[in-house]
């Protein structure tokens, strides 16, 4: 290899060091924030919260949001997700909600479950992933 190549090569393989480096943090502080939390109540309320350093952290904060009557935390995830959903017609009558790995089979379960109990036209209200969720 000659002499003009040589630069040219180390500043490559700096760059492709610092932009692994740089790839491996992200991954590694995205996996650390990786709790949530599905509270619902009365009436299709709810509040939901993600990429929370803890389980109680992201709990707190979802009970936090969700303004309605008899709010309590239903699900937890970590690394996954979870959905929540409410009949159309009527939101303060049938609902349901479901987690999981990945959102399309939490929101199949969260629908399967507001049609279990009764809903006629079930609709997703909210739903969040978890950092690889």
């Amino acid at each position: 290899m000659t002499d003009i190549y040589t630069p040219v090569v180390r500043a490559l393989v700096v760059a492709s060091l610092f932009l692994a480096t740089a790839t491996l943090l992200t991954v590694t502080v995205n996996a650390a924030r990786a709790a949530g939390a599905l509270a619902i109540g009365s009436c299709g309320a709810f509040g939901e919260a993600f990429d929370f350093g803890s389980i109680d952290q992201a709990s707190q904060s979802a009970l936090a949001k969700c303004q309605g009557e008899s709010c309590r935390v239903v699900t937890t995830a970590r690394r996954g997700c979870a959905a929540f959903a409410v009949d159309f017609a009527n939101p303060c009558g049938a609902h349901g909600w479901g987690k999981g790995p990945r959102l399309g089979g939490s929101q199949n379960a969260a629908l399967e479950a507001c049609y279990r109990d009764g809903g006629k036209e079930c609709v997703i209200r909210t739903f969040f992933c978890d950092a690889k969720g």
